[in-house]
């Protein structure tokens, strides 16, 4: 029989052992990640990056507590590339989806009538099975992982559960909406909620109610929004103090300039596109209270990020990049520059960080934060920021893109290379190239091969060797092409479209304005 000494003894030794063991799970207890993906979200579509007109504070305070990379790049112009780049850690060489899936190419191309004077490539229609992805990497270090939101990396077969995930909810092969962004939804990963819910705000309760089963345990959370992809929908109440806000701006005596090809937005003015924004902050601000009301938000890193451009030309027309060339489809940086956010627990970011950074890096960073083992079985391009976060500078380093494609939005065959401060630009279809010093020429306006011909030859060489050694796919010469045609259809583009979207732009902002019966007639009573 123990005598009191002992048993003091003995519970006192198990108290400790007990408070030893609780300190050293939570020293050992790995963070969780909640990864944030907005379709079409321009660079400047946020009130921290300058948006006059577009309302976000979740998302603002979100951005003073993370590391602001100004020079943070999608992987493409467009959507499905810019995934897979996330996904797998490549450029679209390399991977090989280089235009979103589901957009025609060779002679199918003619059926659009847009009488280009090339047929696009070819392209890999769903994520390569053997690439090592995000959620894969992650499940190898003892994480759960979920998925919600948009996909559109392949069919049946490709969709997230078939990628690493171990819950999808609302991720399939559609890279819209079906149903607009009310219920019914017409998406057969995601069960209709009461007639008016809103789709993004569904979303993120999806999310945050994952993050409450998981919060034991670490986790990878990755939400991926429709929104602000068309069709540009918001509520009543939300179109109604956008177009009073527009109003009391001043409304500009037009907003559409034409561009090569199409007409270009040059105003943020669109009260439904707004509204849709501030229903992508609303939820932001659902998921970053559910890791505060659960004690987890000092131990998640949070990344926020956009898969392309702002929709400037092409779509919906929807919003205004303001401090960037472009939008979605172009190789100007409208169409590759996008929101760039990281919040790291445990260190105190500063200055906004103008390295150039693009989305092949998320996924070393990510593995290399959580300090996991991962044997990928792709080459991995992109580059961890994690010495960023600690204090230390990185090597200037070369980033690819591969375009062989006509966008919806005017963007034309080509590819780029970004190396430091300078940018070089491949046109395929008649070979040229331009140099611009992206530093001091965020809108590409000064062409600078004649004044640096041998940064313009570097360039050329480091671009022309990376896409020779991954025996890229490339356009070729449309023999039916007919340039009066061409021409036509850019004179209906400019004499035609852009009347009507300028007519278009101040319906949106009459009193009297109303939509279409599918959004605000599916609003649920009060």
């Amino acid at each position: 029989m123990l005598n009191r000494k002992n048993i003091f003894i003995n519970s006192l030794s198990l108290m400790i052992l007990g408070l030893f063991s609780c300190t050293s799970e939570e020293v050992e207890k790995a963070p969780n990640v909640v990864f944030i993906l907005v379709d079409d979200m321009g660079y400047a579509d946020l009130g921290y990056a300058g948006s006059p007109f577009y309302e976000t504070p979740n998302i603002d305070k979100l951005a003073s507590e993370s590391y602001q990379f100004t020079n943070g790049y999608s992987g493409s112009r467009v959507c499905s590339p810019a995934r897979a780049t996330i996904m797998t850690g490549q450029f679209t060489a390399s991977h090989g989806i280089t235009d979103w899936i589901g957009a025609k190419t060779g002679e199918t191309w003619r059926e659009h009538k847009r009488h280009d004077p090339m047929l696009p490539a070819t392209y890999q229609y769903h994520l390569p099975k053997e690439s090592t992805t995000i959620a894969e990497a992650f499940k190898a270090n003892g994480y759960k992982t979920f998925y919600a939101g948009k996909w559109h990396l392949g069919d049946e077969g490709s969709y997230p559960e078939d990628h690493g995930f171990d819950e999808n909810v609302g991720g399939w092969d559609k890279g819209s909406p079906a149903g607009g962004f009310f219920s019914p939804y017409k998406n057969p990963k995601l069960k209709d909620g009461p007639d008016g819910e809103n789709l993004t705000l569904r979303l993120a309760n999806e999310v945050a109610h994952f993050i409450e089963r998981s919060k034991d345990e670490p986790f990878l959370a990755f939400l991926s929004f429709y929104a602000v992809h068309a069709p540009v929908q918001t509520s009543r109440e939300k179109w109604a103090k956008y177009r009073d806000k527009a109003e009391a701006m001043g409304i500009a005596d037009h907003g559409f300039e034409m561009g090569d090809k199409l007409p270009y937005r040059i105003v943020q003015d669109n009260p439904n596109y707004a509204g849709l924004v501030e229903y992508v902050d609303d939820a932001v601000g659902i998921v970053m209270k559910q890791l505060e009301s659960l004690g987890l938000a000092e131990n998640t890193i949070v990344v926020f990020t956009s898969d392309n451009g702002g929709v400037v030309a092409g779509d919906a027309f929807a919003t205004a990049n303001l401090l960037v060339k472009g939008g979605k489809g172009h190789h100007w940086e409208g169409g590759i520059r996008v929101p760039y956010l990281i919040k790291v627990p445990g260190t105190q970011p500063q200055a906004p960080i103008d390295y150039p950074v693009v989305g092949a890096d998320f996924l070393p960073t990510l593995v290399d934060l959580i300090s996991g083992d991962v044997d990928f079985s792709q080459e991995v391009e992109g580059t961890s920021l994690k010495p960023i976060f600690e204090g230390d500078k990185l090597d200037e380093r070369a980033i690819f893109w591969h375009y062989p494609h006509y966008g919806n939005q005017g963007g034309v065959p080509s590819a780029m290379v970004r190396q430091g401060e300078w940018k070089l630009i491949r046109y395929f279809e008649d070979g040229h190239e331009e140099l611009y010093h992206i530093t001091e020429d965020a809108f590409e306006e000064n062409e600078l091969s004649a004044a640096h011909p041998d940064k313009k030859e570097a360039l050329s060489t480091l671009l022309g060797n990376y896409l020779e050694g991954k025996a890229v796919l490339m356009p070729t010469p449309d023999q039916e092409f007919d340039k009066a045609l061409f021409q036509k259809r850019i004179h209906q583009m400019e004499n035609e479209l852009m009347p009507r979207l300028e007519k278009q732009r101040l319906d949106f902002l009459d009193k009297a304005w109303q939509p279409n019966a599918d959004w605000w007639g599916s609003e649920p009573a009060n």
